[in-house]
């Protein structure tokens, strides 16, 4: 395969600030202690944190004719991301966020949308981006053009080519699940937070979600669990947890995406079950360690080093 890993889908600019307290009354000002900037969304941190842990990845979105979208291409290009793929016209707007972080890692945000709604894999790209060991699609639901059964095109080429398959989304209610049913039957990892799942089935167990989806022809769920840690169910009846890692949280900000990019290197190093989703929660830990997607993974020497000393929550 040419890449190790190609994500997919929602890519975006973010500004973050820490800590933040409350909108200030009229034009008044508040003062905080940080500010910086990120690559985020769930194809943009997951495909960062993999090249920072030594993947060979492939980056496949949207910017803009912008600001944003320049930044965005020099700091994926910084971290040795291939952005061949990545589309960009001037009629579209970088998918961008102001994201204001508290002091206990929660991040209420502002979100344009933006180019993630409007670029396309098409038949000439294809072959290029499912020329990997896992093609992940991450923001199913947000990418509008590939939302109509392109998606599902491009995870049907990639099993067949013989890709690990994963995907990540973007879910609030019911009325998102027809464009995440209709890739799953080509799906090997469908890795929602838990909170995606209950939006999106109306069901509140985790054995009971994942059944719906497994029944869509999924081959394996592991649900994202945030303080809980990670929940796994595949096909052939393998299912366990995965505790949480005892952290100081700083940002919450793309740890689902993190844990997406530390799945994908730990299949690569082809590790078991319960290592790979143990390493991909490490990977999210981390995450949260810092101010911005990605902003506390840093290898994966260091991922591994902290998943074998860290303590997991009881």
């Amino acid at each position: 395969m040419r890449y190790d890993y190609s994500s997919i889908g929602f890519i975006t600019f973010d500004c973050l600030c820490w800590p933040f307290t409350e909108v200030p009354p009229g034009g008044g000002c508040n003062i905080v202690e940080e500010f910086t900037l990120a690559v985020s969304g769930a194809a943009g941190t997951a495909v960062i944190a993999a090249a920072k842990m030594g993947l060979n990845c492939l980056a496949v979105g949207g910017v803009g004719e912008d600001l944003m979208g320049d930044w965005v291409l020099k700091r994926l290009s910084a971290f040795g991301v291939d952005i061949s793929a990545m589309q960009r016209k001037p009629e579209w707007r970088t998918s961008s966020s102001i994201v204001t972080t508290r002091a206990d890692g929660s991040r209420p945000a502002l979100h344009m949308n933006g180019a993630t709604r409007d670029f396309y894999v098409d038949d000439a790209m294809m072959s290029q981006v499912i020329d990997a060991s896992v093609v992940h699609l991450g923001g199913v639901g947000l990418m509008k053009a590939m939302d109509q059964g392109r998606n599902r095109e491009l995870a049907k080429r990639a099993k067949a080519r013989g890709a690990v398959t994963t995907v990540d989304v973007f879910a609030g209610s019911p009325d998102d699940l027809p464009a995440i049913a209709d890739v799953l039957p080509y799906t090997d990892y469908f890795m929602p937070s838990i909170e995606e799942a209950q939006a999106l089935t109306g069901r509140g167990d985790a054995g009971d979600m994942s059944k719906v989806f497994l029944d869509m022809g999924v081959n394996c769920c592991i649900f994202t669990l945030g303080a809980e840690g990670a929940y796994y169910r595949h096909r052939d009846g393998t299912t366990f947890r995965i505790p949480a890692f005892d952290i100081a949280v700083k940002c919450t900000c793309g740890c689902g995406d993190a844990f997406n990019a530390g799945f994908a290197v730990a299949t690569r190093k082809g590790f078991n079950p319960e290592d790979t989703v143990r390493f991909a929660q490490a990977t999210s830990a981390l995450n949260a360690t810092g101010l911005g997607s990605q902003a506390g993974v840093k290898s994966f020497d260091h991922t591994i080093e902290f998943m074998n000393t860290t303590k997991t929550r009881q």
